[in-house]
């Protein structure tokens, strides 16, 4: 018998179709089943946007490191003592750590996420002042809208031009007036602007750099009295150098130089981006893991109600069963049918499932407006795969039935009473 046989498929849909209600239940649990793993693959991939997204802009091989207080005294110096580092230290950097292929120190004024006075004809703000070196680019990408980034003739000419954010841009000047080769004034020092960015990154660090003004670090230290004080590092390694491996170089230096304990870890502090790009994902793969494993189980569920289901059926049958026998039906026959019935109502439950579950992840999904939350969807290749639990679950229901059937004997058979 051909599984093309149309007199096949009608036997299957007569026998689920004897009893609908039964039929329909039972269905309900693979349907659910797939459905709530579509949902929750869906929510995992938006949590897991949301989170990574927080990355977006950064280099995720990159380091950071900046001062702090020392906690053990070392060469008669005693322990809580502050120290600063400078343009010297930049120096040494570049000389002693030939694994950095990114090098570029910081300030800020008010320290991280500080703000200064910002004059533009009759129009002022609080914007955030960084001193750079052309580098940094390297570290948090930035597209530029109007005119250019900052370069090595800036730094070494300590040329009093600025790069602006996108929000100093809109809060500054008027709709369409011109912004490069104007001035503005930094508490009370006149800079050029020389470019406009949009900043790749993304939630409150895009914030941050859209009211942001960047200057070369050299005019930054000359302008606002800062000496060669530095406020912090960013880091990048050459290819094959890990960034843990980075950091025990570079500190290694700085403590040599500021005469800190080799033992004081909390003498400067340091954000590794790639160790904590590494925890989240491994973080979402144990929650993918999990996700596939609720669902699997709750999947699992629904398809021992059909396998149940299909045993009743196959009592039911009996008497059909034993007289197939009796005239010479095949044993492959009998097994086939069984289980092809069981397939179909697997697959039509699974497949609703699926579509339903797509249909809310993209359509219920992009209503949450929350930062940690975003574009949830459920790639083709899970799509596939679910699909392939459904098939392979689907012939799982009907095997045990089939083989009940298979034990029917013909003569035990046609002695039932219907």
């Amino acid at each position: 018998m051909s599984i093309f046989d149309l007199d096949r498929w009608r036997e299957v849909f007569d026998t689920l179709g004897a009893n609908k209600l039964r039929t329909a239940l039972t269905a309900f649990g693979v349907l659910w089943g797939i459905f709530m793993l579509i949902i929750m693959l869906g929510a995992g991939s938006g949590l897991q946007n949301g989170v990574t997204s927080e990355f977006d802009g950064f280099a995720t091989n990159s380091l950071y490191v900046w001062s702090q207080r020392t906690t053990k005294s070392y060469k008669g110096l005693p322990s809580g003592r502050w120290f600063s580092m400078s343009n010297e230290d930049t120096k040494a950097l570049r000389e002693l750590v030939p694994e950095a292929k990114v090098i570029a120190p910081r300030n800020e004024v008010g320290g991280w996420r500080g703000s200064a006075n910002v004059v533009r004809g009759m129009n002022t703000g609080a914007f955030g002042i960084k001193g750079d070196y052309p580098e940094s680019v390297q570290l948090q990408p930035m597209d530029v809208i109007h005119g250019r980034l900052l370069n090595q003739f800036d730094l070494n000419q300590k040329r009093k031009v600025a790069v602006i954010g996108a929000k100093v841009a809109n809060d500054l000047y008027e709709p369409g007036e011109e912004v490069i080769g104007s001035n503005i004034r930094i508490n009370g020092v006149y800079f050029t602007v020389v470019g406009a960015i949009k900043t790749k990154k993304s939630g409150r660090e895009a914030e941050d750099d859209a009211q942001s003004i960047f200057i070369p670090l050299s005019s930054f230290q000359q302008a606002f009295n800062h000496g060669n004080w530095v406020g912090y590092y960013g880091f990048m390694p050459i290819d094959g150098v890990s960034v843990a491996e980075l950091e025990a170089k570079v500190m290694k230096v700085l403590k040599e130089r500021h005469r800190i304990h080799p033992d004081d870890e909390f003498a400067f502090g340091t954000s590794n981006n790639e160790e904590e790009f590494a925890e989240y994902a491994n973080v979402f793969s144990g929650i993918n893991f999990l996700i596939w494993f609720v669902g699997t189980l709750t999947l699992v569920a629904g398809v021992i109600g059909i396998s149940n289901i299909m045993l009743v059926i196959v009592k039911e049958r009996t008497k059909e069963i034993g007289i197939r026998r009796a005239i010479g039906a095949s044993p492959w026959s009998i097994v086939s049918q069984i289980i092809l019935e069981a397939l179909v109502l697997t697959s039509m439950a699974g497949y609703i499932g699926i579509v339903l579950g797509v249909w809310v992840v993209e359509f219920a999904g992009p209503l949450i407006e929350d930062d940690s939350f975003k574009n949830p969807e459920v790639n083709f290749q899970t799509i596939l795969i679910a699909l392939s639990v459904l098939i392979i679950s689907g012939c799982f229901a009907g095997f045990i039935p089939a083989y009940r059937a298979l034990e029917i004997k013909p003569v035990d058979a046609l002695r039932t009473e219907n």
